[in-house]
């Protein structure tokens, strides 16, 4: 197999306000202490914006200049985290927050040409196992791959498997961390929907996942373990996750791409391969919330590693910058691209990685 270029990017929630923008908008009744329309979250974006945000806009919209990059990068798969339930459910969870987007919307997805959704997340339950299990329909009839949930434990354990030109094979499993909210009772069970909650981050829990990727693994096949683990702020990373992480690389994963943090965290290359820790949210819509504005969430990142393709190893990492503006990826300004080159590059140079300045904003990690 040739070279291999990935897109990958953190959370993607297109619920809430970002749902009530779309064409076919779900009934908007929240149940949250401090909101009980889905609306006041497009409300809130347009007030600290200063700027009405258009309604019935096209699937192709809250993607915005990330579709440029998409197109010229012609990357062999694009996966995201899935932060939302696609559903009609009414049967929310009280837990505060519940996310979802009506099925009419799916083509906001394929508009992307997204191939892989990992579900293993701490919003895929937020409207019942109904809304789970409408939410594996309908990804199934759009021909999207998911992982990290499923029926049942078994189908949660398995991966999304993408076929990528040369023969080989893209497999994705998806893991989710009880530190990042996920409630215990969601965990899939042998006769019971749910998500594939990780017991522990032990050395004994990373050598049981590897050894079971490796029995599914053919020749030319790479391996990758999307993790929904840790809070939603701070750029520290456990010892525990980072030990996992490794472990995990160890055992045979060419790829780590963890998620659940609002904003980007450093990176690692351990052994040639290619650690996430927090890859940051990438389409929300938290404009006009505030709180925790030195993290700036509203930068994101567009990971686009290139893998040897017969052996995973990582060959170069490029990433784009991104603003979220009026519920719409857009490149953010010079001043901003550069905040996040140089909070990242901090960030990883303590995981000893070194990233580089690029033209347009972007940054890299080259000459691997």
């Amino acid at each position: 197999m040739t070279d291999l270029r990935l897109f990958l990017c953190g959370d993607v929630m297109l619920g809430r306000g970002i749902d009530q923008i779309l064409r076919h908008p779900s009934e908007p009744r929240l149940y949250e202490p401090q909101a009980d329309s889905a609306l006041t979250y497009v409300l809130l974006a347009e007030v600290g914006g200063n700027r009405r945000i258009p309604r019935l806009v096209a699937p192709t919209y809250v993607w915005g200049d990330s579709l440029a990059v998409l197109r010229d990068e012609k990357p062999a798969a694009r996966i995201i985290n899935l932060e939302t339930a696609i559903t009609t459910s009414d049967d929310y969870a009280m837990k505060g927050i519940n996310y979802r987007m009506h099925p009419g919307n799916i083509d906001c997805l394929t508009a992307a040409r997204i191939d892989g959704c990992v579900l293993a997340n701490n919003h895929v339950l937020d409207w019942g196992r109904g809304g789970l299990l409408e939410t594996l329909a309908t990804l199934r009839r759009a021909g999207i791959r998911y992982a990290g949930a499923g029926h049942d434990a078994a189908e949660a354990a398995a991966p999304a498997i993408l076929p990528v030109a040369g023969g080989g094979r893209l497999l994705i499993f998806g893991f989710a961390a009880i530190t990042s909210g996920v409630p215990r009772e969601w965990a899939a069970e042998a006769a019971r929907p749910g998500v594939n909650l990780l017991p522990d981050l032990s050395a004994e829990t990373a050598a049981r996942l590897a050894e079971t990727a490796r029995t599914q693994r053919r020749p030319g096949d790479l391996l990758i373990a999307s993790v929904h683990w840790g809070g939603n702020w701070g750029y520290d990373i456990p010892d525990t996750q980072r030990a996992f992480a490794h472990a995990l690389v160890d055992g045979g994963f060419d790829i780590v791409h963890g998620h659940s943090s609002h904003h980007a965290k450093g990176i690692e290359v351990y052994r040639e391969k290619l650690i996430l820790y927090g890859c940051g949210d990438f389409i929300n819509d938290y404009e006009g919330i505030s709180g925790y504005e030195e993290f700036r969430g509203d930068l994101a990142v567009m990971y686009l590693p290139r893998l040897d393709g017969a052996d995973g190893r990582l060959l170069s990492l490029d990433m784009v910058p991104m603003r979220m503006r009026q519920f719409r990826l857009r490149r953010p300004s010079g001043e901003d691209a550069t905040w996040l080159y140089e909070t990242l590059a901090r960030e990883s140079a303590q995981l000893g990685a070194r990233l580089h300045p690029g033209a347009d904003g972007r940054f890299s990690i080259g000459g691997l």
